[in-house]
């Protein structure tokens, strides 16, 4: 099977972002800069042959994917599959309270215990089995072919663990910045890296021009 070329985005920024509040399954809108964020990144790849747009179904992700599939023509496919991490009993608190309320849950979030599974949620043993099974599923449809997945900060961090070997247990050493572009190519070996958190596209425009 030929090799199937991946742009993952994550979606703009939303209030909870800025607030370290966790989202997880709740459904947040972008705030006024991930609007931006989503705007700009949707024209960074108008000249992609982009064969479908696929989006985390929670709208801080569809409306980030609808714009890239508005500057590409591409189809949109809402996917549940791609949602963010279900964290339970944690969503909607900010990290602070939940060290404050909840130590014990914090220290094991805190150390990647890859068991543990916030009351209601995922652990992460189980959040990377689905995110590697349906990118697995959506790929395969588009062998020899560019696809763009819109997720969020979990599913790209999963991504980038599969493409370089790291173990889910490995402290982050690398950015997962809202509407950043990063690509990556699977072949039925697996996932590799190709580019990582490309931002030019955020860093090099001025959101006044770009409301002019």
């Amino acid at each position: 099977m030929e090799a199937t070329r991946i742009i993952a985005i994550r979606h703009g920024e939303t209030a909870w972002n800025v607030d370290t509040r966790i989202q997880g399954h709740l459904d947040i809108p972008l705030n006024d800069t991930g609007l931006w964020q989503a705007q700009q990144v949707g024209q960074a790849l108008a000249g992609e042959p982009v064969a479908a747009v696929y989006t985390s179904d929670l709208q801080r992700a569809r409306v980030t994917a609808q714009a890239v599939a508005d500057s590409t023509g591409a189809p949109l496919v809402l996917e549940p599959g791609l949602r963010e991490r279900s964290f339970g009993q944690l969503q909607g608190r900010t990290f602070a309270e939940i060290e404050t309320q909840l130590p014990e849950e914090a220290r094991r979030w805190r150390q990647r215990d890859p068991h543990f599974e916030p009351e209601g949620g995922e652990s992460l043993i189980v959040f990377r089995e689905r995110i590697t099974r349906i990118t697995d599923q959506l790929v395969q449809r588009h062998p020899g072919e560019l696809v763009v997945l819109v997720a969020h900060g979990g599913v790209l961090d999963v991504l980038y663990r599969a493409a370089t070997g790291q173990e889910l247990q490995a402290p982050r050493t690398w950015k997962i910045t809202n509407a950043a572009i990063n690509r990556l190519l699977w072949t039925e070996s697996g996932l590799t890296l190709v580019g990582w958190a490309d931002t030019q596209h955020l860093d090099n425009a001025s959101r006044d021009e770009a409301h002019s």
